[in-house]
């Protein structure tokens, strides 16, 4: 956009690898002001600075940085700056079924009475997992698993887009939470029966099937559970979501194949990871250094 420095960025992303698609907004503006209109899924959104004025159920609300807004779908609004500075926000367009996980009925969609929510540290997280899975557009739906790991290895911000089952994880995780904590949508009781076997099955489905593994969604009808029951059953077992599990598990395996005088390049795509940026990240995470730096430090050491 050419007013003063406003920008648009609209990103299509994906929730794992054959996941739903979900739209992302990063914006800033300064003079815009939306038309009234809907949309069909909840509008989630991160204010990041500035004031934003939204006329929203016959009032208006105003938002600030690290507040988070929630406008429900059908409902008609507006939006646009409320200082001569401007506002800059990111927001997302989530179908109700990713906000309806913990929740008793199927039918209850969640209602949101204030839509102006202050949670920093889920607004935060929010935040996060926006800017990361707006670097991961889907590359007009390629279902190639060997083309699609070229692309992101010729991308640079693909290369840091997360693990498809992290993708799938994290962000209905975080819109499941939103909902059980400030919707008044009444939540299912956290309990899930028999969780350890739960985890102990997801983690040899995992294992089992390190170089493809199957998708949460997947995961979840085979247990007979929801996508919430299930990351709730594993990390009430584990203390971790099953894609963490897995990068773990895959670093163990590389530090092994690391171990064996093999190259980070040929080890990441021996355990299953997109490419070596994915391994470097991971194992950075897992142990602090970087595999380069770790096969250099057991090969001087075997020498």
């Amino acid at each position: 956009m050419d007013a003063r420095g406003e920008q648009a960025r609209w990103t299509r992303a994906r929730l794992g690898t054959a996941g739903p698609p979900l739209d992302l907004l990063t914006a800033r503006f300064d003079r815009h002001v939306y038309a009234p209109h809907a949309h069909d899924e909840y509008t989630v959104g991160v204010t990041v600075g500035g004031l934003e004025v939204i006329a929203y159920r016959g009032g208006h609300i105003r938002s600030g940085p690290g507040s988070i807004v929630v406008l429900e779908p059908g409902e008609v609004h507006t939006g646009g700056p409320a200082a001569p500075e401007g506002y800059s926000y990111r927001a997302l367009y989530a179908a109700p079924n990713l906000l309806t996980d913990g929740s008793r009925t199927a039918v209850a969609l969640p209602h949101f009475r204030e839509p102006v929510i202050d949670d920093p540290e889920l607004a935060a997280a929010l935040r996060a997992a926006h800017t990361d899975l707006a670097r991961c557009p889907d590359p007009l739906g390629i279902d190639d698993p060997e083309l699609a790991a070229a692309l992101r290895a010729a991308h640079t911000d693909l290369a840091r887009c997360p693990d498809p089952l992290e993708a799938e994880s994290r962000l209905p995780w975080l819109l499941t939470a939103l909902a059980r904590r400030h919707s008044t949508a009444r939540a299912a009781d956290d309990t899930v029966p028999g969780a350890d076997r739960v985890a102990r099955v997801v983690r040899d489905r995992l294992a089992d099937e390190l170089l493809a593994p199957p998708s949460l969604a997947a995961l979840a009808t085979d247990l007979g559970l929801s996508r919430y029951q299930l990351l709730r059953a594993f990390r009430t077992a584990t203390g971790m979501p099953p894609y963490a599990w897995l990068a773990q598990h895959r670093v163990a395996r590389a530090r092994g194949l690391l171990d064996a005088g093999l190259r980070p390049a040929e080890v990441a795509a021996l355990v299953g990871f997109a490419d070596q940026a994915h391994l470097t990240r991971w194992f950075r995470r897992v142990l602090g250094v970087t595999p380069a730096a770790y096969r250099n430090s057991v090969q001087d050491r075997a020498g």
